[in-house]
């Protein structure tokens, strides 16, 4: 078989070690895939830097280099893109040209496949083409691989996943340290764990776009980004974590995804695909409790295989490469084959992919950690655990602790005493968001309710 001949779009972090890592392991490569990969060219802004790279190794007088991406798309000889530049639009239309021209395309973009999937695998289906992207979810590990073929057998019930490494390095700082989330930002930011603009991380944007596309390939729906609840980490506070362990628990930024039937408030029957990113508790004794620093890790339980663990390095140049060229590799094998018979994107056939509906958060049922300042006198504990009874919410923990910081004066006078304040936490069993939402509104409606209430979400992961 004559050699394929590759072309990369982009050569930062990403695509210098997707070089490197073909040039290193060529022979292993051929010997697993059957025939030689080849970089034929690389198409990059900074040329002096692209020529650097590809000039550093014995390979690199044959290869191209241009600030021109479209020339490698018109490229005859070239077989695969991997696209490597990020974001939504001109990554959209490079993708799209390069299937356009009969390219398969390898990438690691959750950002263009959440928003723009659907669009992006019908287009690769019309050509018969390939669209790769292990290397979009979880860096290294390969965590689309195991959905879409590992489980197969499975009807998979459930996903969550620590699938940002900023996020969990903070959050470990904070538990560590002791340190607000403002402080240990800046540390990440110094170390290079953070961007200079953290946003997508820090608000679980990037954990959203990976979630999504975990659970359209775990329930066969299309790619729904706009339907996934998102809510970052910029709220936490280093006494939540500091209470939660003492619950026995840890808070880790998930992104979850679930098959759920139940009833809403109506006692309707509800049916759908939960699809949420948020602020965690885990019991501490569960595996992905316990996964630290930028690590990533995803827990996938599904009905005959039971709950299963994927854990590894989820960014990073040779990590996020390793995920490419294994997508290279597939290609190669899959290359003279029936398009008919290739993976399905979203692992079920297009034509069997299911209408089960994403729930608006309103309607998830989950378990709750509640933290209520509160002034410490008789009567307030019985007032907050009468509005949750009432709401059928029941409780499964509660601790009394003294508040970090006194509150104001009572009834604006500068002389009057300080107002005595306690914190109350609670941790529930089950009840619906909206339920929840509701009764937090009374809750804060109290008078001895003295600043806004922390609600984090809890999971146990059974």
């Amino acid at each position: 078989m004559k050699a394929i001949q590759v072309g990369l779009l982009g050569i930062g972090t990403v695509g210098a070690g997707v070089f490197q890592v073909l040039q290193r392991n060529q022979e292993e490569i051929r010997r697993r895939s059957g025939t030689v990969i080849e970089i034929r060219a690389v198409a990059a802004r900074n040329l002096e830097r692209a020529k650097s790279i590809v000039m550093a190794t014995p390979a690199g007088a044959n290869i191209k280099v241009t600030a021109d991406a479209r020339e490698i798309i018109r490229d005859p000889e070239i077989d695969i893109v991997v696209e490597l530049i990020g974001g939504y639009d001109t990554a959209r239309t490079l993708v799209l040209e390069a299937i356009a021209a009969g390219k398969h395309v390898v990438t690691a973009n959750k950002a263009l496949l959440a928003v723009h999937g659907a669009e992006i695998f019908a287009a690769a289906r019309a050509q018969g083409v390939i669209v790769a992207f292990e290397a979009a979810v979880a860096g290294g590990i390969p965590i689309i691989k195991a959905l879409r073929e590992g489980l197969s057998a499975n009807r998979i019930q459930w996903i969550a996943g620590i699938i940002n490494g900023t996020t969990n390095f903070i959050l470990s700082e904070m538990r560590d340290k002791g340190l607000d989330f403002d402080v240990v930002l800046k540390e990440a930011q110094r170390l290079g764990y953070a961007e200079a603009d953290p946003t997508f991380d820090i608000e679980g944007i990037d954990a959203a776009h990976k979630a999504t596309i975990m659970a359209a390939i775990a329930y066969g729906i299309p790619v729904q980004f706009d339907k996934a609840y998102t809510e970052g980490i910029t709220q936490l506070a280093a006494q939540d974590i500091r209470y939660a362990e003492q619950l026995g628990y840890r808070i880790k930024l998930l992104g979850i995804s679930k098959r759920t039937a139940h009833q809403d408030a109506s006692g309707k029957p509800v049916g759908g695909v939960e699809l949420r990113v948020h602020p965690t508790l885990i019991p501490a004794k569960r595996l992905i409790a316990n996964v630290e620093g930028a690590m990533n890790a995803v827990v996938v339980n599904g009905d005959a295989v039971g709950t299963t663990l994927y854990y590894g390095k989820g960014a990073g140049a040779e990590p996020t490469a390793s995920a490419v060229v294994a997508d290279l590799v597939d290609i190669v094998r899959l290359h003279a084959a029936d398009p008919q018979h290739h993976v399905p994107y979203l692992a079920f056939q297009p034509d069997a992919l299911s209408n089960l509906p994403v729930l608006p958060m309103s309607e998830v049922v989950t378990s709750y950690y509640l933290r209520l300042r509160v002034a410490d006198r008789a009567g307030v504990l019985a007032q907050v655990t009468r509005i949750l009874a009432d709401a059928d919410i029941s409780i499964d923990a509660l601790l009394q602790r003294e508040a970090d910081e006194v509150g104001g004066a009572v009834s604006g006078a500068e002389d009057a005493p300080a107002v005595p304040q306690t914190d109350l936490i609670i941790l529930t069993h089950e009840a619906r968001e909206g339920t929840m939402n509701e009764v937090l509104a009374k809750l804060q409606a109290l008078p001895t309710v003295l600043a806004p209430i922390v609600r984090i979400r809890k999971e146990e992961l059974t």
